[in-house]
């Protein structure tokens, strides 16, 4: 409370004092005495108001507090209760799945029509780009939901323009477990380095970098145990072990007791200011594909398949860097993104003896200039390292090249929902001749879904 005595005792020390020095008569007193009684009462009624409001201000911030303990409240309850519960009076289809399609598909434009390979690289899987001219492109169907207050599910359909439907996660995570652990198992994307575990929608570029190509397939999922840890920490800290069947790179995996791949990751990061964040991590897979098949060129410059199995070790280190002004990206943002793969591999390469040490990194960035405008380069190279074919040396040479590419993209979004980009690129994978890609996507969003990770 102010002290009003102290105030007017102030003020007519202010205001008497110098007037009764000059006051000649009674009459000029008095004045000097009214003048100062309303005074007093003007400033009384100021502090009076001051005080309300005060007081008003007081009781709208316990108000908005309480709210907002309230929708707190309702959200827990929300994301514990059981899928199967039907939800409550208030909304009966709060606990129903979460269903989204991703649909998505690209024009493809390429000057160079032969198979495609990556040269003095074993690479399997999805690596190809796009056949020239129209294609549907990936479609993704996801249905995601709460089992109960101590499991989560989800299930991700993967439709490919040649009628190809397969599954790319099917999986189970536990909600409830002590000391910040989470335990996953079935079928995920694995945790390793940045870009691996992100479904195709959320890529910044319409493929892959070429490090992802050459040594992961595109893209590492499988089917396994994952354990993470969270540490309470305001850094953010997180630790993962994964094991698993060991599906990489178009294999199956091997028809064995116990695991065939395991994996170890951390990521690290926190905030630089209000404006900027960033990540980094270290990652290492050993795994052992068998009868992993690659495309690539003989010494006479015919197409050939061979065929791996053996044993293959990557490590992965990874940074990210974003920035937003005030940390609001809606309208202008940035983001930096690089990864360095390095793989060793030994064993059987068609039958004979095989080994290679071999790395490769991309660097990119995407900047969003204004709002639902976006661009983007990335850079991607590939080191050729040490190759010893065995007895396979006479018909596939190493000759040392090192694959690079560069691409730059320019997209836009009309919402959150759908995205249309262009990307040039300029692929120099095969040493026998490059290629200038010229490519167009579109992705459109139907139902829930839900926000992606950093």
């Amino acid at each position: 409370m102010f002290k009003r005595n102290a105030i007017a005792c102030a003020l007519a020390c202010a205001f008497l004092t110098p007037a009764l020095a000059h006051a000649d008569d009674q009459a000029d007193l008095k004045q000097l005495r009214d003048d100062f009684n309303a005074m007093k009462a003007q400033y009384e009624a100021r502090i009076k108001a001051l005080e309300a409001k005060v007081q008003e201000n007081e009781q709208a911030t316990q108000k908005a507090a309480a709210a907002a303990e309230s929708a707190n409240q309702k959200a827990d309850q929300v994301a514990t209760a059981p899928a199967s519960s039907g939800g409550g009076s208030d909304n009966p289809n709060a606990f129903n799945p979460a269903v989204s399609l991703i649909l998505s598909g690209t024009y493809t434009n390429r000057s160079n029509a032969s198979q495609y390979h990556i040269t003095g690289f074993q690479a399997a899987g999805e690596v190809a780009p796009d056949s020239r001219g129209f294609n549907l492109g990936e479609s993704e169907l996801g249905i995601y939901s709460n089992v109960d207050p101590y499991f989560y599910g989800g299930l991700n359909l993967s439709l490919t323009g040649d009628n190809t439907l397969s599954v790319e996660e099917a999986f189970l995570q536990t909600t409830a477990l002590p000391n910040d652990f989470t335990l996953k198992f079935g079928r995920f994307y694995s945790g390793i380095g940045y870009q691996n575990s992100r479904h195709s929608h959320t890529w910044d570029f319409v493929d892959q970098p070429l490090a992802y190509r050459a040594f992961l397939g595109n893209q590492f999922a499988d089917d396994g145990v994952q354990l993470k840890w969270l540490a309470p920490t305001d850094l953010f800290l997180q630790l993962g072990v994964e094991a698993g069947r060991g599906r990489i790179a178009g294999t199956t995996g091997r028809d064995k007791n116990g695991s065939n791949a395991g994996s170890i990751f951390g990521h690290v990061g926190g905030d630089i200011g209000i404006s900027s964040s960033w990540r980094a991590g270290l990652s290492y897979l050993q795994v052992s594909p068998e009868n992993r098949m690659s495309n690539d060129v003989n010494a006479a410059g015919a197409d050939v398949t061979n065929s791996f199995t053996g044993n293959s070790k990557i490590a992965i280190a990874d940074l990210v860097y974003k920035w937003a002004p005030n940390g609001n990206p809606v309208d202008q943002n940035f983001k930096f993104q690089s990864e360095f793969l390095h793989r060793s591999e030994d064993g059987l390469l068609n039958a004979d003896s095989y080994s290679s040490s071999q790395s490769g990194w991309y660097t990119q960035g995407v900047y969003q200039f204004m709002k639902g405008w976006r661009t983007g380069l990335r850079y991607d190279r590939l080191n050729s390292g040490s190759v010893n074919y065995g007895l396979n040396t006479s018909g596939l040479a190493f000759n040392g090249y090192n694959p690079k590419r560069i691409s730059w993209m320019l997209d836009y979004s009309t919402s959150e929902f759908a995205r249309i980009r262009l990307q040039l690129a300029r692929d120099e994978s095969s040493q026998t001749k490059a290629d200038n890609q010229v490519l167009i996507q579109y992705q459109m969003s139907l139902g829930a879904h839900g926000a992606h990770a950093y």
